[in-house]
């Protein structure tokens, strides 16, 4: 069973609304074992186990046991993950909610949830109800809240004119924060619900959203893509510590001791975990250096001096030396057989 994650973004949103009612970013990395420095670039994985953490310290340091709702209602999706952008790509609704259905992952990705559409829309006596049908959800309600309010509060910005919401349903109890359900989503909250869903105006669905940009659509959808590929390849244990070793190859100091740290792990566990894949950690890097350095070189991003920098080699000889190992011929003919 792999370890579910959530997009950087969020994250980095989360703490930077928490801090703005007063916690200490200190204390919230400390108590959430999340780097701030792990957030700069909104792409990167974090733990879900940390966001929960995080979440948590966040209402207490805050004294806001409603800033689940309060996060929703303050962030945009597209401030956070690149899915908000695709969304506001799209053509009508009903395509949107597609979209957020296939890169549901790079948003959050939990266990158990990759096997189906996450947001279901289903017909029943001339009502049309958006379900999230993630498992578990009463183990942390902030999501359904968060997720809930930011759409909500997002269709009332962009579509002033539309009622998008007739009802909410919830599945966890009512909270002693009521007054805050009702205050943002304005419409019939219903606790205790056999689901978590939306029920929305039909018309909705085919609305025509704003005109948008089908160049900046394909781009961002290419880039899309390419972060599932890497998501899923982060499924395994190798996976997720190349994904982590790619941005600080170039430091020649991407060690052990720092990955396992990034991934909330022991040595010892990382150590356990990449054996169980074959592989070692000294095996990892060493194949990852290879196989970006042909990369480097064979494209011709970059000179021979250029390329052993950014595979961690100080010196240059060094750095032939190993390449001449994997290869079986110097990195100046790879290079040069890159130009014809």
């Amino acid at each position: 069973m792999r370890e579910s994650t959530i997009g950087a973004g969020f994250a980095r949103g989360l703490m930077e609304l928490a801090v703005s009612k007063g916690a200490s970013c200190a204390v919230l990395a400390e108590r959430s074992g999340i780097d701030p420095a792990d957030l700069q670039n909104q792409d990167n994985r974090i733990r879900f186990a940390n966001y929960i953490a995080l979440m948590r310290a966040g209402k207490e340091l805050c004294n806001d046991p409603a800033l689940a709702l309060h996060f929703g209602e303050a962030f945009d999706v597209a401030e956070m993950s690149i899915v908000g952008l695709l969304g506001g790509a799209c053509d009508t609704m009903a395509e949107g909610i597609a979209l957020m259905n296939r890169y549901a992952g790079l948003a959050v990705e939990l266990d158990g949830a990759e096997t189906a559409d996450r947001y279901q829309l289903k017909r029943s006596g001339g009502r049309v109800w958006m379900i999230d049908t993630r498992p578990n959800p009463n183990d942390f309600p902030e999501i359904t809240e968060s997720s809930f309010a930011r759409m909500v509060c997002g269709a009332r910005r962009y579509f002033r004119q539309l009622q998008f919401v007739k009802a909410v349903h919830v599945t966890h109890p009512e909270p002693e924060y009521r007054a805050e359900y009702d205050r943002i989503f304005q419409v019939p909250v219903i606790f205790e619900s056999n689901k978590n869903a939306l029920l929305i105006d039909g018309a909705f669905l085919t609305y025509t959203m704003p005109p948008s940009s089908r160049y900046a659509s394909g781009i961002l959808s290419a880039h899309a893509e390419e972060l599932l590929k890497r998501l899923d390849s982060s499924k395994s244990a190798r996976g997720r510590v190349e994904s982590l070793l790619i941005p600080v190859l170039h430091t020649g100091d991407a060690g052990i001791d720092m990955i396992a740290r990034r991934l909330g792990l022991s040595r010892q566990t990382l150590f356990r975990r990449l054996k169980a894949e074959g592989v070692t950690f000294e095996k990892v890097l060493d194949e990852l250096r290879h196989n970006m350095a042909v990369h480097y070189l064979s494209k011709k991003k970059a000179s021979v001096n250029e390329t052993a920098y950014l595979v961690g080699f100080s010196d240059p000889a060094a750095f032939s030396r190993a390449f001449k190992r994997w290869t079986g011929s110097s990195p100046r003919m790879m290079r040069f057989k890159g130009r014809k």
